[in-house]
């Protein structure tokens, strides 16, 4: 393959898809369904919280995500009283909250937790003030605390080009291996995590789509489904797609490795190409994700090809921003 032919790594936003997903996050926490149960202005905090709790059950949350949301409710019910009325509850009493569970309580409070709890407040509110249970809303004048981990480590325009170039020579040396190419390109356009690359099945990649060949991304979990997505696969990696199934003639999933086995073959790419940095699956999604913005995609098809929900979304493009600079 001519090395102009390697180099392209054109925007891929994800295809349109008419099917309905479940609700995302948006705003500055979980939206879910109005609530039907009957929760009035007087009704105790401790009956809001669990009426909530449902809802997000009902929209389809995960566990994990309804217990952790929760359970910083009943935080506040602690500290206010389970039985104190949710309309009595003003913006001073979720200072105070806060400042006690900053500074006061004497349990340590990392900054990701914390603003993770100012993200429940104003969901848990906003949710109640949605549905008509409350007038005002009294976490709306209390700003959204936002913790960014540090940079992810990308790989410049001239490392990717190596990386790609050192996979393409592995697939035509003698005896060829197709498989580092068919991964590492794999990740470079579409930006797929390692759990969504290790659950790609055969019947995954369509190749005689009419919208082009495709690569549809599935989650078995129900909870995971809004981030199912459909992705154009790049013309320059078909052949060694084909190449790979005559070689190894996968049965079921594209990659029947263990993720160690997958890491070690990114490694033996980073190496060939001359890296010093370390090669792995999220460096290649970052790659692919700055990639794309950099080259202008529109903002809400790069996160809809990543994945990811509009909360989730605040913090890559506020990466993502950093990174182009």
């Amino acid at each position: 393959m001519p090395e102009r032919a390697l180099c392209r790594l054109p925007a891929r936003a994800p295809v349109p898809d008419r099917r309905e997903n479940l609700p995302i996050f948006s705003g500055s926490g979980p939206e879910v369904g109005i609530a039907e149960g009957p929760l009035r202005p007087d009704s105790s905090l401790s009956a809001a919280i669990q009426t909530w709790g449902e809802d997000l059950e009902d929209s389809g949350r995960s566990i994990n995500t309804v217990k952790a949301f929760t359970g910083d409710l009943r935080l506040l019910a602690r500290f206010m009283g389970a039985g104190h009325s949710i309309s009595s509850i003003g913006t001073h009493d979720l200072r105070n909250f806060l400042d006690w569970m900053l500074n006061r309580r004497g349990v340590p409070c990392s900054p990701k937790t914390f603003s993770r709890r100012v993200t429940s407040l104003k969901a848990f509110f906003r949710w109640l003030t949605h549905a008509g249970v409350l007038g005002e809303d009294p976490a709306a004048p209390i700003p959204q605390e936002s913790v960014l981990s540090p940079l992810p480590e990308v790989l410049t325009q001239d490392e990717l080009l190596a990386v790609l170039k050192a996979a393409e020579e592995m697939r035509q040396k003698d005896p060829p291996d197709a498989r580092p190419f068919t991964l590492v390109s794999l990740l470079l356009h579409t930006a797929i995590k390692k759990s969504e690359c290790l659950g790609i099945h055969l019947n995954h990649v369509d190749l005689k789509s009419a919208e082009g060949p495709l690569l549809w991304v599935r989650y078995g979990d129900v909870s995971k489904r809004y981030r199912e997505r459909k992705l154009l696969l790049e013309a320059s990696w078909i052949p060694a797609y084909k190449a790979y199934l005559k070689r190894y003639d996968p049965s079921e999933r594209l990659f029947p490795y263990s993720p160690r086995r997958l890491e070690y073959l990114l490694e033996d790419v980073g190496r060939d190409a001359g890296l010093e940095k370390h090669l792995s699956f999220n460096m290649c999604r970052w790659t692919s994700a700055l990639t794309d913005y950099k080259s202008g995609m529109d903002k809400d098809s790069l996160r809809q090809k990543l994945g990811i929900s509009k909360i989730q979304w605040r913090e890559v493009g506020m990466k993502l921003d950093r990174l182009a600079a």
